[in-house]
């Protein structure tokens, strides 16, 4: 695969196109969400690619070989961060041979800097699962942390480009304004949603439901990253039982067969673009919202 990768790369350079129209400033993004933010805060001075579509399982996004060439090209790479893209972050960024975007390079952009981690594990153990060292890297979902990519992602873009930088605050305002407003609307419409317990596949959504209320239960996973066993399954459903939960969130990359027999089923997206409605991050924080409190008041 990195053989193709190089191969690819250098057909593309061989072949660059068109000449960058008016010299944007060329981000790639792994994730949809940090794409939609790029352009709220870039404007017209940037060009934004998302290597993911929002489908994807963020751990396990499919290498392509075009996404090299998009790579080699790029002034700011903007991730997560806390290792989410570990998977295929790393060999894509080998394989780009760009040294704007490599680690510790001015356009290499954790979008984590100013997000405070949860779940950091107290020791490092294969035994407790497929664990992220540097703490649950699905911080996306709260729109708080939403603010803190922003705040990041002004940042990389005002290394890259400092003549802008004013711009890049002053639309960067705008947004956080109406993602404030959002927010606040969001807390009214999730009132329902304080103190109801629920079960996931993966533990994709503590960020939300710390910024909700609502209290992580259990996961279908045995650990993260170990698949159940019908022993697991079983004690969940008891223990489920005993307790009153009866809400089971399938975010959409995970299989569904399982989630549907132990509890009521609610699937919702991990990123922008994981359902149609979700064009946004505004959109995918809204779908999560209505749709997590439609299935627990039943309306």
């Amino acid at each position: 695969m990195k053989r193709l990768l190089l191969v690819l790369l250098a057909a593309g350079m061989l072949f660059p196109g068109a000449a960058d129209a008016a010299k944007k400033i060329r981000v790639v993004t792994t994730i949809p969400d940090l794409a939609d933010m790029a352009r709220q805060v870039g404007g017209d001075l940037v060009d934004v690619t998302s290597l993911a579509t929002g489908v994807e399982d963020i751990h396990a996004v499919p290498m392509k070989p075009s996404f090299a060439v998009v790579l080699n090209r790029a002034d700011v790479v903007l991730l997560m961060g806390l290792e989410a893209e570990h998977a295929f972050l790393p060999a894509l960024l080998e394989a780009s041979r760009n040294p704007r975007i490599q680690r510790d390079a001015p356009g290499y952009v954790e979008c984590s800097a100013y997000v405070t981690p949860l779940e950091v594990p107290a020791r490092l153990d294969r035994a407790l699962g497929d664990i992220h060292p540097m703490g649950n890297p699905h911080f996306n979902l709260d729109p708080g942390n939403g603010k803190n990519m922003v705040r990041a992602i002004v940042d990389g873009l005002s290394r890259q480009a400092p003549e802008h930088g004013a711009v890049f605050r002053k639309n960067a305002d705008g947004y956080l304004a109406t993602l404030d407003a959002a927010i606040a609307r969001w807390l009214r419409e999730a009132a329902p949603l304080k103190g109801k317990k629920f079960v996931t596949y993966h533990p994709d959504m503590i960020y939300f439901a710390e910024r909700f209320g609502l209290i992580q239960f259990g996961t279908i996973e045995i650990r993260p990253g170990i698949d159940p066993t019908p022993a697991h399954v079983a004690d969940l459903i008891e223990r489920m039982r005993q307790a009153k939960v009866d809400i089971v969130v399938r975010e959409l990359h995970y299989p569904a067969g399982l989630a549907e027999t132990v509890a009521k089923l609610v699937e919702l997206p991990a990123m922008v673009g994981g359902v149609p409605q979700a064009k946004t991050y505004i959109d995918l924080i809204d779908y999560n919202v209505r749709t997590l409190v439609k299935a627990v008041t039943g309306s």
